[in-house]
């Protein structure tokens, strides 16, 4: 009997080292930078490049932006969720590309300058608010790797999850010519912000229908503003899960090869 639980205890300690040492890896994948503005702002982020650049050629890049639980200014809360599918050696292989992850500090918010008091009740989004901080620091940045590093301009996504769901529709609004795909789960955004939207953007966007955090109804509204504009969007909505409707999202078999086939030059092929 005794021999049984130090056998269970070793294993378990075995399980946390392998679980430790996969997390370590990934984090060593992306290399961690900060940015600095001409203002003298600055911006923690990690950067996740093609494992080999081929000469003359030019690759995606994603732009994930994390959710409120992962603000902070150590340059790894962000990788939280999401970074694993980038580091994967099967999707770092079928997938080349860059991916920056960004982090917010804690005492500001990706989509608005302050953060709504409460998302159960009326509409939290503003229709004229200014860029966040945060936001303006990440478009400098994303200007800046454009530049430096060989990416493709018509492959260029945005995705994130809960605030980082709610910045992704912001960050399409403001620059609607930027981005081939966005993939906001759990987000939401003022739907007059949508109208006339005039966007090349394909739209994903993902909701758990139990969602006690950020009501669903949100995505929905979403969902039907963006088709009623004619701007191609897919909704799925997961029944009975609650806020962390990335997991199932993430999970999916086609999440990164729909990613991955959005091209603003040929819209209407990659769908």
């Amino acid at each position: 009997m005794m021999m049984r639980k130090y056998q269970k205890q070793i294993c378990l300690f075995l399980l946390f080292c392998t679980a430790t040492i996969t997390a370590s890896a990934q984090y060593e994948a992306f290399e961690a930078k900060t940015y600095l503005s001409g203002q003298g702002d600055s911006l923690h982020y990690r950067l996740l490049s093609p494992l080999q650049l081929k000469e003359g050629e030019k690759y995606p890049l994603v732009l994930f932006l994390h959710g409120a639980g992962e603000r902070g200014s150590d340059n790894r809360s962000q990788l939280t969720h999401g970074a694993r599918m980038f580091t994967n050696p099967v999707n770092r292989e079928a997938y080349p590309c860059f991916a920056l992850f960004p982090q917010c500090p804690a005492d500001l918010y990706w989509p608005t300058p302050q953060s709504p008091d409460s998302f159960n009740e009326g509409n939290p989004f503003p229709l004229n608010a200014e860029i966040s901080k945060p936001l303006a620091l990440t478009k400098e940045l994303l200007d800046k790797i454009i530049h430096i590093y060989p990416v493709d301009r018509d492959r260029i996504y945005i995705m994130g999850l809960s605030m980082g769901g709610m910045g992704t529709f912001d960050m399409v609004c403001r620059f609607p010519e930027l981005f081939a795909a966005a993939i906001p789960i759990c987000g939401g955004i003022h739907t007059d912000r949508l109208h006339n939207l005039n966007t090349k953007t394909a739209f994903r966007i993902f909701h758990g229908d139990a969602d006690s955090v950020v009501p669903v109804r949100f995505s929905r509204a979403a969902y039907l503003k963006l088709k009623a504009e004619g701007i191609h969007v897919e909704y799925v909505e997961f029944p009975g899960v609650n806020h962390n409707s990335w997991d199932p999202a993430f999970n999916r078999e086609d999440f990164m090869a729909w990613l991955f086939r959005q091209n603003r030059t040929n819209s209407i092929i990659a769908r």
